[in-house]
């Protein structure tokens, strides 16, 4: 048996996180992937990019803090091989090649700023297997704080992808005219592409269904129903920002983006007519670290 350390660092719109995995390969076997460290740093670009069209010199300072904090405790983990992807934000910002110059020059990590659809690729490589059963359809929804990937699954084989700007951070600060005229793609879209099943599950990915899921108290692999995030959701918006951070013990960037990112999971399971949502704990960093192993990045 061999024990392999593989990172990824996925710069986000609301966050930027390092995850470090262990690839476990043993002979006659998969090779089994498992989470080591996973650091997540509340750097909110979006909050620039989405608003201003640039990321602010103090985030850009912050930025670089988390990638030479990162570079440290990767060389601390034995990391053989690492990928950092931006998403959203920084597809956006007016100053993303200047920001991926500048933490190339001060720490030699090399920022990939991706675009919707390899994000959603990169999403979809995550192993699913264990939870797709060949013969049932599943609509995949990664909500991010700039952008949603949505992603039909069925009979096991990708049958369609799209990405969406739609986010938490870009629903707080986009006017609410902007907003109902994105949910109503979204909406137009899940329809049209679900309307041909007639039994169809949700796989939420991000870090808002993970706390909503981790709140149910329920067993991993256990699916959280369309009733009980539509009491969640109503719960979380009579509470005050104040009051998820005290009495929630939510972070507190985490206590203003639960509720958009709960309504975007409930519309998605609205439309494609799902009752039940499934949360696998997996993401982009995920995806990053096994295309990173099997040489697919």
């Amino acid at each position: 048996m061999k024990i392999r350390k593989y990172a990824a660092i996925d710069i986000g719109s609301n966050a930027v996180r390092l995850l470090v995995a262990n690839v476990i390969e043993d002979k006659k076997k998969e090779p089994k992937f498992k989470k080591s460290s996973l650091v997540r740093v509340p750097i909110r670009l979006g909050a620039d990019a989405f608003v201003e069209g640039s990321i602010s010199d103090n985030n850009i300072d912050r930025m670089l803090d988390a990638m030479k904090a990162f570079k440290l405790l990767m060389k601390v983990h034995g990391v053989e091989k690492y990928k950092a992807c931006a998403t959203s934000a920084m597809r956006e910002a007016s100053n993303n090649q200047e920001i991926v110059e500048k933490v190339f020059r001060k720490t030699g990590i090399e920022i990939d700023v991706i675009n919707g659809a390899k994000e959603a690729a990169i999403i979809s490589s995550t192993d699913l297997k264990h939870l797709i059963n060949s013969d049932e359809t599943y609509l995949y929804v990664d909500v991010g704080g700039g952008s949603t990937e949505l992603t039909i699954f069925s009979e096991g084989k990708i049958i369609n992808s799209k990405s969406f700007k739609i986010g938490t951070v870009r629903l707080i600060n986009n006017s609410k005219e902007k907003n109902k005229k994105i949910f109503a793609k979204v909406e137009e879209w899940i329809t049209k592409h679900t309307k041909e099943y007639k039994r169809i599950s949700l796989i939420g990915s991000g870090g808002n269904i993970n706390k909503i899921f981790k709140m149910s108290g329920l067993d991993a692999g256990r699916p959280i129903s369309y009733i009980y995030l539509n009491a969640q959701f109503e719960y979380l918006k009579k509470m005050t920002y104040e009051e998820r951070v005290s009495e929630l013990s939510l972070n507190p960037d985490r206590a203003d983006v639960i509720v958009p990112a709960t309504k975007i999971y409930l519309s998605a399971m609205k439309w494609s007519g799902a009752r039940r949502i499934f949360v696998p704990k997996i993401g982009l960093s995920d995806g990053i670290v096994k295309s990173l192993y099997f040489n697919k990045l």
